[in-house]
């Protein structure tokens, strides 16, 4: 009844979006003087900012033809590895040769957001990498016959890319695919199902959410997954491919990520408006770009997101060694080969430093030359993988650090200068902070 109220309310607000479409048309002709006029702007910015706030918004395209790299710009080839009902893996590679680049896997969150959102994620790889990204299928356009999408069934599918990649492959984790990741690590390094990651980074993901407490974490934590199943969890309507399927909506995840910050959403709708009348458009395109991706979500299958909340945010399986994956436990502290990256931004409120860094105690087993951390200061959650301090700092942190344990690739060649570094923690600091 939920989402079938909700396209209901979408559908109302058709007649108001073709209004200001033609509002726009007439008040930015540029053969009517009003539109040179502060007042004429003004009228043209407040439809443009109404426009964007109910607008239907789609799946973004990648948009990533090429990189610059070393000054010279690169083409870059987008494929299709491997398909299936829930995900699609895709490649990017650059178009100009060059064999031998370090493999990576990026796992995209699957927490409402497209995998689009790391667009600059990937433009900030790809210059020295060949690139895989899991992008996720929209639940509301998975047949229901397709079967149910759990934590077991998103660790299998991990491991099925990586037997895609092959040997030596790098996974990197942004968010909230983490402890999934780090599972998927402890159970390779027990069995044969794929090949073993060379090196795992795990960027802003809640690892262990005690150990710093955020408002996404005491959300988690003051009500119980019935509360979430009966108040979240709606039926995709009939009239979807989907039809049926249990999903978290799209349009409940993007209500509680504004919720979170409902003031800071609107100061920025304010300064939209302001731009637009004062014609400055570098900031007004800035802020079109971010919120056209941030606007765009999917629907997650219901189960996941349930086994999420339980396992990741209630329970804490994960780190304590408690998880089982289709009866076998999973023991981190059974990771030797796969060499560790930490990264969190020190201004991060929805994975908060502490929670990523954790994953160096859980990794008992690894050696101190395994073992790196980079808290980037300046950056809050999106900072850490999108915009100059990623590009700058981080990318190439990230790099030298597969460049120095992927098997593959020539030791000792650094890809950056040593003194971007500073804020590379030594190993033993690790465990004690993480403990």
């Amino acid at each position: 009844m939920l989402y079938r109220l909700y396209d209901m309310n979408r559908a109302a607000l058709g007649p108001l979006r073709l209004a200001a479409e033609a509002t726009r048309s007439v008040f930015a002709n540029p053969f009517l003087p009003f539109a040179y006029t502060r007042a004429g702007r003004a009228v043209v910015a407040g439809v443009d900012v109404l426009g964007g706030v109910i607008k239907t918004y789609g799946k973004p395209e990648w948009r990533i033809d090429g990189v610059e790299v070393e000054g010279r710009w690169r083409p870059v080839v987008m494929e299709e590895a491997q398909t299936t009902p829930f995900c699609r893996l895709v490649r990017f590679s650059r178009a100009d040769g060059g064999r031998g680049r370090p493999k990576v896997l990026l796992v995209a969150p699957l927490s409402g957001h497209y995998a689009t959102l790391l667009r600059g994620t990937v433009r900030g790889l790809v210059a020295q990498h060949d690139v895989y990204v899991t992008d996720w299928v929209d639940a509301r356009e998975i047949p229901a016959e397709a079967g149910p999408f759990g934590m077991a069934h998103y660790i299998d599918l991990i491991m099925s890319c990586l037997r895609r990649i092959g040997e030596n492959a790098n996974i990197v984790a942004v968010c909230q695919p983490a402890p999934l990741v780090l599972a998927v690590a402890a159970i390779l390094a027990e069995t044969e199902d794929a090949p073993t990651p060379a090196t795992m980074t795990l960027m802003g993901g809640p690892v262990d959410p005690r150990r710093a407490r955020t408002k996404v974490t005491d959300v988690a934590l003051s009500h119980t997954l019935d509360f979430f199943e009966h108040t979240v969890v709606s039926q995709v309507p009939p009239y979807y491919p989907g039809a049926y399927r249990r999903v978290y909506p799209g349009f409940m995840q993007l209500s509680a990520f504004i919720s979170m910050n409902p003031t800071r959403h609107v100061e920025s709708h304010l300064n939209h408006f302001h731009h637009l009348v004062q014609g400055d458009g570098d900031s007004a395109e800035a802020h079109k770009t971010f919120y056209d991706e941030y606007l765009s979500v999917m629907d997650i299958p219901a189960e996941f997101y349930l086994e999420t909340l339980d396992v990741v945010f209630k329970r804490m399986l994960i780190p304590d060694g408690r998880y089982v994956w289709r009866d076998q436990r999973v023991a981190p502290e059974a990771i030797a080969k796969t060499a560790l990256l930490t990264v969190e931004g020190a201004l991060d409120d929805i994975s908060a430093p502490g929670q990523t860094l954790a994953a160096h105690a859980v990794c008992s087993g690894l050696s101190d030359d395994k073992r790196a951390h980079l808290l980037q200061d300046g950056v809050g959650h999106y900072g850490i993988f999108n915009g100059r301090r990623w590009r700058e700092h981080i990318a190439p942190t990230i790099a030298a650090f597969i460049q120095d344990h992927d098997p593959s690739q020539r030791r000792g060649l650094r890809v950056f200068s040593r003194s971007r570094t500073r804020h590379l923690d030594p190993a033993p600091a690790l465990l004690n902070a993480a403990e």
